[in-house]
């Protein structure tokens, strides 16, 4: 076994705390990866809070890594020591369903293998990045650039995907009215791509204070949704909304903004289901759509995307002693836009 230090949870109610534990023996087609940075997403505290299913315990979270490949096994082919390398939101699938060969296994209809709070196809449950290394399966690492702020990038492994990858599928672009819910770590990521793509962006917040924010971005217009008059000047106006939020909120005023065959995305994952009226989506053949991460194959055309246009993430590095305090912080939206750790402080 490869011995591994990282932060785990003990129980939904415990703060994070420093924790030993080891890592499968390199196989033929894994490799070893010195991780140097994580990224934290909300979904972390979610899993470590059971808030949308019983974990697995203890968890290390952590699914947006990067960092240097150390080993690799003997049959390695796509990567070699010394190269930077990334980890998403997966590990693994089932590899022979209809979707996996589609390259979509993030939909894998056998269930994908989770970076963490995840059961490994050995029954050994997965361990994510706040943790100093991880050993992948080479099909489901990813290739980084040196071109860019490798801890910027590493939010690129969840939040940069998740907004990607339905941008791409609805093929939002030139002559589109694409509408941000939500100015967060997912929110920011689907402003730079919307603008990157063509779209004419609008910024939807609750928070008169992130105007100036949103438009730093790139966002053309802000909408302080809470404020009625705001709120109205855009009823039937946008093609697409992105709702990237991950609390509960009323989602059929949101409708109300979309054009006729509008579509609104939702990548957020509130705790509690949303309650849509009928009427909300008759009205106008108004879609509700929903939209996970990307594939491998997605991931890296992201990644290379990124490379291409100069795009990572806005970010704040931290200490993993930090983390409990962090995630008080992102609960409060007070982080510009993702926190990253420093993993050599582990």
């Amino acid at each position: 076994m490869t011995a591994a230090k990282g932060y785990a949870a003990q129980s939904p109610t415990a703060d994070l705390t420093p924790w030993n534990f080891e890592r499968r023996e390199l196989g033929p087609n894994d490799v070893q990866i010195n991780i140097a940075y994580c990224g934290v997403c909300h979904s972390d505290l979610h899993q470590i809070k059971n808030d949308w299913f019983p974990g697995i315990f203890p968890m290390v979270p952590g699914h947006e890594i990067v960092g240097t490949i150390i080993k690799t096994g003997s049959s390695v082919k796509k990567f070699k020591t010394g190269e930077l390398a990334g980890v998403g939101c997966m590990v693994d699938s089932c590899r022979v369903c209809d979707n996996c060969k589609d390259g979509i296994e993030q939909y894998c209809e056998n269930g994908n293998v989770g970076t963490y709070n995840g059961m490994g196809k050995d029954g050994v449950p997965t361990y994510g990045g706040y943790s100093d290394n991880i050993v992948v399966h080479e099909d489901f690492v990813l290739h980084i650039s040196d071109k860019l702020s490798l801890p910027a990038v590493a939010p690129l492994l969840c939040a940069g995907i998740t907004t990607y990858s339905p941008l791409r599928h609805w093929k939002v672009g030139k002559g589109h009215k694409l509408a941000v819910l939500g100015l967060g770590g997912l929110g920011h990521m689907a402003v730079k791509f919307g603008v990157a793509f063509g779209a004419d962006v609008t910024v939807l917040s609750t928070s008169a204070s992130k105007e100036e924010a949103a438009k730093a971005l790139g966002a053309h217009h802000f909408i302080v949704s809470k404020d009625e008059v705001q709120a109205a000047s855009v009823k039937n106006s946008f093609d697409f909304i992105l709702d990237t939020v991950s609390a509960e909120h009323d989602m059929n005023m949101y409708l109300g903004m979309l054009k006729t065959n509008g579509v609104h995305i939702c990548v957020g994952a509130p705790s509690n289901p949303h309650k849509i009226s009928a009427f909300a989506l008759i009205g106008g053949r108004k879609s509700v759509a929903g939209s996970g991460i990307g594939g491998i194959a997605e991931t890296q055309e992201m990644l290379d995307y990124c490379a291409e246009h100069n795009i990572v993430s806005d970010i704040e590095m931290i200490d993993i002693k930090d983390i409990t305090e962090s995630y008080a912080r992102m609960l409060k939206g007070d982080v510009r836009y993702r926190f990253v750790i420093d993993v050599s402080t582990i």
